[in-house]
């Protein structure tokens, strides 16, 4: 049956970082049907991650949220219109890679002759393909490549992949040279994170700045996404040393800002995953998440977290004492920036603080 695949549809509606994570099977699939339409169904808010694909032939937005926003009716019939429009598009292979109620509905709809998800309850009826899921034993990205194994489709890369424009990298140049961080060791921090249990404390990535500044001579610059501003800027008065915010990005800006960048410290969060996909050597903060699941995807990258506690990777997205960020210290994430810098080889005047 794969010898007669036409048009493929790929479905990861959200978040932007397990976006990232699933374009893992882009080249894939590309390479096993090169002339093959494959197309990327995802919302709104994540679309960005995928725009400029050159693998992709076409991106399908669904925005639920506006969708959510509208009377009930109307809401139906504007569902009805967008599974209408999968429907036409004749999809010969669908991938459910998001597995939620929504998704497992629209793969059904499809009418697609293969459709492939995991065997979760419930959504696996839509699916005609169901692929064992191990999303509880084996990293997410990893976890996509067991759908495309289950139909003996090769694995020839494991590379994620944000594609960044010409336009957008001149941007990002001009700011670097505005700012006199060119020939700098410039490290990017992200103190963000979708739940607030995954945000590790403004003061401590306060105090690791200094520490970077004092003992790699480096430059911080701060991401910062909408709603986030006023946090950044209270991060910077608890420093002793300048830190540079960006302004405001679109997603594709802030991943050129972290590409420039010689080193990422972040949370668990999208921008950490999208510094992964640009092999930029990346720190990631973890408490209530499970690195080994969702952790920077890559050899280059380390894990900070408090090892010692008995209720890591809770997932809780709310937590009343919070001890897997409140107890990580400021020595150990320096510890693991260390080690980070001196596995990566990078070019700055590390002393032996």
């Amino acid at each position: 049956m794969l010898q007669s695949i036409n048009k493929i549809l790929i479905i990861k509606l959200r978040a932007i970082g397990d976006v990232v994570l699933s374009t893992i099977v882009i080249p894939n699939l590309r390479q096993a049907f090169p002339a093959a339409q494959i197309d990327f169904l995802t919302e709104s808010m994540a679309a960005e991650v995928v725009r400029g694909n050159p693998d992709l032939n076409q991106i399908i937005r669904l925005d639920r949220q506006s969708i959510q926003g509208l009377p009930f009716r109307t809401r139906i019939s504007e569902h009805l219109k967008f599974i209408r429009r999968l429907h036409t598009e004749k999809y010969d292979l669908v991938f459910d890679f998001f597995g939620n109620p929504r998704s497992a509905l629209l793969t059904w709809f499809t009418r697609a002759k293969i459709r492939v998800g995991y065997n979760w309850r419930g959504r696996q009826l839509a699916y005609n393909c169901v692929v064992p899921s191990r999303a509880a034993s084996v990293h997410e990205a990893e976890f996509h490549l067991d759908a495309l194994k289950a139909l003996n489709i090769p694995i020839v890369t494991k590379k994620l992949s944000f594609p960044i424009d010409r336009n957008t990298r001149q941007f990002v140049a001009d700011f670097w040279q505005q700012n006199a961080f060119t020939q700098k060791f410039v490290v990017g921090l992200n103190c963000s994170g979708g739940w607030r249990a995954k945000r590790w404390p403004l003061e401590r990535f306060a105090a690791l700045a200094d520490q970077l500044v004092e003992n790699c001579q480096a430059s911080i610059l701060l991401f910062w996404g909408p709603g986030e501003k006023d946090k950044v800027q209270q991060l910077i008065t608890f420093m002793k040393h300048p830190a540079i915010l960006t302004p405001p990005t679109s997603l594709k800006q802030l991943g050129a800002f972290i590409q420039q960048c010689q080193l990422i410290v972040s949370n668990d969060s999208g921008p950490m995953h999208i510094a992964a996909a640009l092999e930029v050597p990346t720190v990631g903060i973890f408490g209530p998440t499970n690195p080994k699941l969702q952790g920077p995807y890559g050899a280059i990258h380390e894990i900070a977290r408090k090892e010692t506690l008995d209720c890591l990777a809770c997932n809780r997205i709310e937590c009343e004492h919070n001890s897997c960020m409140n107890q990580l210290t400021v020595a150990e994430v320096w510890l693991t920036v260390r080690r980070c810098i001196q596995k990566n080889k990078l070019n700055c005047s590390l002393t032996s603080r």
